[in-house]
This record gives structure tokens, C-alpha cells and sequence, in this order.
């Protein structure tokens, strides 16, 4: 039976902001530590190319890729895949190796992992490998004399194998001297479907060679892929973190992945389920870490969590607060070059989070079901502390990111990271959070969050190129289960475009089910 209409919209938040529709309602159960698709691919045969090029003929000598290549060959001999090594490889053994590779994972549906170290370059948006023996001496040659990235991408995509992992440390200066290219290091690129792609630094830079046995990126990849029960992506963001601070911020690795499942290089021992009273006991733990340091001023103790849950609970958060604290420390950090044009991507947008007195926004509410307009409201910009930002002389107040504190119809929350700092195609994340419902009652939700894709939208407002988000939980005291989507120009718009929300029952039975779109904003 359908819930009150009248009486659910009392329950959504009466300024139009939509962030009521951020606390997340169905009990907890056994709780897997790995799904049942990460425990397929911890047993899926695994594959590995690794290629390193470091004495080239016709472009600057490269001191690191031979021996990067051998460690991470020994790493993922270690990790059970079976490798494919190639040093100082010719465009003919590069083009080989690779159709040989993807035809394996074909041929198997295995895991698969490719690496390269080397000279690399952008032409037109697309990315070429260079081979130790490509003679360059006008940009047409590029593509002659080259390994078009395409190709492998187009070949793991034929091979529709369940995983895979294209690791790019090929961001160095441009090779070819006087030969003058558009853009410096590597062009962004989405990750086709379930692929994880890395770049040792972000699109459009280059990296350092590395003054050691390694590369500083891959010298980084190699201690984090060794970490015991360590998710991929985490391992990732692990390395991100530490070249940025080791180069204080002017290489900052960045990846894009499409991944639906979590991989581990070591796996945990044993394949276990969690309580309920584990998960709660290790989310306090969290909690109470996080509690201690969201309003930090110092680098140290940030990094330090980020190091311990790099995809924990409050990772979003904590990464903001870094990117703060350092930026006020005097970090110039590097930016992923502008993609507009490009057909390959999606693109990254960061969060402007630049608030001022005054700013307002104006939001409509419409029944899903009936479509019907309900009451909306506006939402004006009183206040602005060092964290918080406060609307309507306090009726709501949010963070810098627009996660909600407080809320006119009676919830609080805090450290929920439903809006993040970056946006970008396959990006997903989760939140657990506490706070009080509409009755003062203490309670605990849990939302996971993926960016599905980007899409033109229309509000009264206007028409935005947005990306879109959909997100499933559930809270634990009311046992309700929640369902969301919303639309953000995070890098135009301070507040979401449009946000939809359906919550339902512990019997499944409709309470909720709503759209906010922005009707009209100002700000500076």
C-alpha cells in the first residue's frame, strides 16, 4: 500500500534541498566480506604482459623501465599470474605480444593485467606506446612507428574476459625533441568495461624517471600491491597519495575504472561473512578515528587515516580536508589537463565549493508517482565557518560539499559523503554514517554510491551537462531500504540539478518517492 502523499512530503527536507533524501533506510544482515563475483575472480586463471622500454634508439634513454618491468614481473608471479615479459621490444614484438595477450584472456576469460614502462605520447586524443626502435621525425610518424593504446583496448573489449588492469607508467616528457606535440604526457581516457586504467600521473603530465632501481610510481606500486587483503582500488589510492606527498603535488598517479567487483593482488587467507556486530564494531572503530581528525590542520594525521581505510567510510571527506590543509600549506598541485573535445572520455569535474553570503537556490519537489508538485523552497546562504555552510540563519546546514548536519525537519547527521570532491564515469564509493531521525531517535545508515555516466538534464533552471549518480542502503534502526539518483555539475552548480529518492519498508511497501529539481540559483 502506498504511503500518505501529503505526510511523505513533511518528511523531505521543506527548503527544496533534497538532502533528507541522503539518509538511507533495511536491516543488516550477514554481511560478506568478499561478494560472491571477487571470490570468482580470485580463482579465474590470471594473465600479465609487462613491458618495459628503456634503451631506445631514436629518443632519450630511460634508466628505469627495464627493472621496473622485472619487479612488477616478479610481484605478479607472486600474486599467481602467469607473466609475459618483454624488455626493450620492437613495434613488431609490442603489436605481437599484445594481440597474443588478448587473445589469451579470450581464450581463457581470464584476469587480465597489462604494463608498460616507457616513452609515451598523445596525438589527436589518442595514446601511443613507443617502441625502442620508432624513428620519429614528423608527427605522422607517430602513428607509424608507434603502438596505438586503441588497440589494446579494442582488443580486451573483443575478448569481453571478466577483469582487467592496464597500468601505464608512460608519462614522460616528450621524447621527440624539436617535434612539437599538443599536449604533454597521456591523454584521459574512460576505462572501458570492467578495467581499471592508471596513469603514473595525471592526464595531460609527465612523470619523474626516478632517481632509484624504480620509478617513483612504480616503486609505490610495488610496496602497496604487496599489502595483505588490500582491494585494488585501494592499492591505487594508497600510490596516489603517496607520489603526490613525495613530490609535493607536482605527480599525482590517477586512474578510471569501470570495475563492478573488488580484486585483491593478495587475497585474504579465508573467505569469511561478518555479523552484524562485527560490522558495527569495526565502523565504531572507524568512527571514533575519524572523529579525532575531520577538522584537522596538520597533513600527518589525515594521511594517516587515508593510509588505513583509503576507501573507508569517510575517505571523500578526508581527502577533502587533505586537499584544504595542503593547499593552505602552499601546494601547487598539478590538475588533469581540459578534455573538452575529446571523444574518448567523459571527463573529471571537481566540486566548487566556493560559497559566499547571498548565494541562493531555489528548488521544486514533484510526486514521482502522481507527478504532482508538492511544496519546494529556497535555500539562501546566511553563513559560512571554516566547515560548515548554513542556510536560512541555520534551518539547514551542510559541509562544503553539500552533505547534509543538520536539517529543518529534525535529522542530523554526521560524516556523510553522499556529494564528493570529483566526479568521474565508473567512480564509486560508500558512506555509513549517524545521526538523529525527525524524532530525536539515534540512528545509522549505510549508502554505496556509483557515477553510472553523464547525462544532458533540463530543470526549470536551465539545461546542464551533468554527470549522474545512483545509490542503494539502507538504515539500521528503521529498516527501511533506500534508492537514489541525482544529477551534479559539481563544477557549475553548488547544489544538485535534480535528485530523486524512493524509500521502501521493511515489506516492501512504498513510503517515498520524489523528485527536486533546481527551479533558479545565484551565486558568485
Amino acid at each position: 500500500m502506498l504511503g500518505n502523499p501529503t505526510e511523505s512530503r513533511r518528511r523531505i527536507l521543506t527548503a527544496g534541498l533534497g538532502a533528507t533524501a541522503l539518509f538511507l533506510p533495511a536491516p543488516y544482515v550477514w554481511v560478506w566480506a568478499q561478494s560472491d563475483g571477487a571470490i570468482k575472480l580470485m580463482r579465474l586463471p590470471k594473465f600479465a604482459l609487462v613491458i618495459g622500454n628503456g634503451n631506445y634508439k631514436s629518443a632519450p634513454r630511460l634508466g628505469n623501465p627495464g627493472n621496473d618491468a622485472r619487479a612488477i614481473g616478479e610481484a605478479l608471479k607472486q600474486s599467481g599470474f602467469e607473466v609475459t615479459a618483454k624488455l626493450d621490444a620492437s613495434r613488431e614484438d609490442m603489436d605481437a605480444a599484445i594481440r597474443a595477450h588478448v587473445q589469451m584472456l579470450a581464450a581463457k576469460k581470464a584476469v587480465g593485467l597489462f604494463y608498460f614502462a616507457g616513452h609515451g605520447v598523445q596525438l589527436a586524443w589518442r595514446n601511443y606506446l613507443i617502441p625502442v626502435d620508432a624513428v620519429v621525425r614528423q608527427l605522422d610518424d607517430i602513428q607509424k612507428s608507434c603502438i596505438d593504446l586503441t588497440s589494446l583496448i579494442d582488443g580486451i573489449n573483443k575478448a569481453s574476459n571478466p577483469m582487467n588492469v592496464v597500468i601505464l607508467d608512460a608519462c614522460r616528457e616528450n621524447p621527440f625533441g624539436e617535434i612539437r606535440v599538443e599536449n604533454r604526457g597521456l591523454s584521459q581516457i574512460d576505462a572501458p568495461h570492467s578495467t581499471l586504467l592508471a596513469y603514473a600521473t595525471a592526464p595531460g603530465n609527465v612523470a619523474s624517471d626516478g632517481e632509484g632501481a624504480n620509478g617513483l610510481y612504480t616503486e609505490n606500486l610495488l610496496r602497496e600491491m604487496k599489502t595483505p587483503d588490500a582491494k585494488i582500488e585501494d592499492v591505487f589510492k594508497r600510490v596516489r597519495l603517496n607520489v603526490r606527498r613525495s613530490t609535493n603535488g607536482q605527480q599525482i598517479p590517477w586512474e578510471s575504472t569501470s570495475l563492478e567487483e573488488d580484486f585483491y593482488f593478495v587475497p585474504p587467507k579465508e573467505l569469511k561473512r561478518i555479523s552484524e556486530l562485527e560490522a558495527a564494531r569495526l565502523f565504531a572503530q572507524e568512527l571514533a578515528i575519524w572523529e579525532k581528525i575531520k577538522n584537522a590542520q596538520e597533513v600527518g594525521p589525515l594521511e594517516d587515516y587515508l593510509r588505513r581505510y583509503p576507501g573507508g567510510k569517510f575517505a571523500e571527506l578526508a581527502q577533502f580536508q587533505l586537499d584544504r590543509v595542503l593547499a593552505a600549506q602552499g601546494e601547487n598541485k598539478i590538475e588533469i589537463a581540459p578534455q573538452e573535445n575529446n571523444p574518448f572520455t567523459k571527463g573529471t569535474a571537481r566540486a566548487n565549493t566556493n560559497f559566499k553570503i547571498g548565494d541562493r537556490y531555489t528548488m521544486r519537489r514533484i510526486d514521482l508517482l502522481t507527478r504532482l508538485e508538492g511544496r519546494g523552497g529556497t535555500a539562501r546562504v546566511t553563513a559560512i565557518t571554516d566547515t560548515e555552510v548554513i542556510f536560512n540563519k541555520g534551518n539547514i546546514v551542510t559541509d562544503y560539499l553539500g552533505n547534509p548536519r543538520k536539517l529543518p525537519n529534525g535529522h542530523t547527521a554526521t560524516g556523510s559523503q553522499a556529494f564528493v570532491p570529483e566526479y568521474a564515469v565508473g567512480k564509486r564509493w560508500v558512506t555509513t554514517y549517524r545521526g538523529t531521525r525527525q524524532d530525536g531517535t539515534p540512528d545509522e545508515w549505510t549508502m554505496n554510491y556509483r557515477v553510472v555516466g553523464t547525462e544532458k538534464v533540463s530543470v526549470p533552471a536551465g539545461t546542464f551537462d551533468t554527470f549522474k549518480i545512483e545509490g542503494s542502503g539502507f538504515n539500521r534502526g528503521g529498516g527501511n531500504s533506500y534508492f537514489q539518483k541525482y544529477w551534479i555539475a559539481p563544477d557549475v552548480v553548488r547544489r544538485p540539478i535534480a535528485l530523486e529518492s524512493i524509500v521502501r519498508g521493511r515489506n516492501g511497501q512504498l513510503i517515498e518517492s520524489d523528485r527536486v529539481e533546481l527551479v533558479s540559483y545565484r551565486q558568485s
